[in-house]
């Protein structure tokens, strides 16, 4: 958690280079880093969902009962 805090920390800071050194923004830089920091953590907690799929078992199938005959009266 430290490590996602410390990430948004210097992409604000990006931002706020970037910017030119503007100050009264220093909340809008840190949500836009934000959102950046976390969209990008998502995004690679889905390739790697994603890419490990095959490796977990596939659900069984339900087995359907046999169906009793019926005779013939």
């Amino acid at each position: 958690m430290q490590d996602m805090e410390q990430a948004i920390r210097e992409r604000a800071y990006q931002l706020w280079v970037e910017s030119g050194f503007e100050h009264g923004n220093a909340e809008a830089h840190w949500l836009s880093a934000q959102r950046e920091v976390l969209a990008a953590s998502l995004a690679e907690i889905g390739r790697v969902t994603a890419s490990g799929a095959g490796e977990v078992a596939a659900k069984p199938k339900k087995v359907r009962a046999a169906r009793k005959q019926q005779r013939a009266a």
